[in-house]
């Protein structure tokens, strides 16, 4: 199952891809997030953190690779855990005038073992309004840190 928005943000993209490509930074933007650290990397392609998040009242920690590093156009992360995976998708483009940037985000989730259906039945229907709260708080911190 995946959630996807499409957002402008009025910063440079440079200024926008760098922030983002720095997977810590989901401290600040993702509701979900109670900590991720990196534990490997330099920030680019290979970078492992683990990122520990809270959803509908349960902990769940997950591993994340950057897959994609491609400045300033793309970024794309992979969380896994022996039951789910998660995959951050990123695309930016610039606005017109160069000032602002359009985000493309997708966030795809795939469960395994029994937790699969009951998945569809619990977490598909909380996605959209994640989503939504995930774009206003990721617009207020570009806003203020990016």
């Amino acid at each position: 199952m995946h959630v996807e928005r499409t957002f402008t943000v009025p910063r440079p993209i440079e200024a926008v891809f760098d922030y983002l490509s720095d997977f810590e930074s989901t401290n600040d933007w993702d509701p979900g997030t109670v900590t991720t650290t990196r534990t490997s990397g330099d920030g680019g392609v290979g970078t492992t953190y683990r990122n520990t998040s809270t959803f509908l009242g349960r902990t769940v920690e997950l591993d994340y690779t950057t897959l994609t590093h491609d400045r300033p156009r793309e970024l794309r992360f992979e969380g896994r855990n022996p039951s789910a995976t998660a995959t951050d998708h990123l695309r930016l483009s610039p606005a017109a005038d160069g000032t602002a940037t359009e985000i493309h985000y997708r966030a795809t989730f795939e469960f395994r073992s029994a937790f699969k259906l009951v998945a569809r039945l619990v977490v598909g229907p909380r996605l959209p309004s994640l989503a939504d709260e995930t774009v206003e708080q990721l617009t207020k911190t570009l806003l203020n840190k990016a």
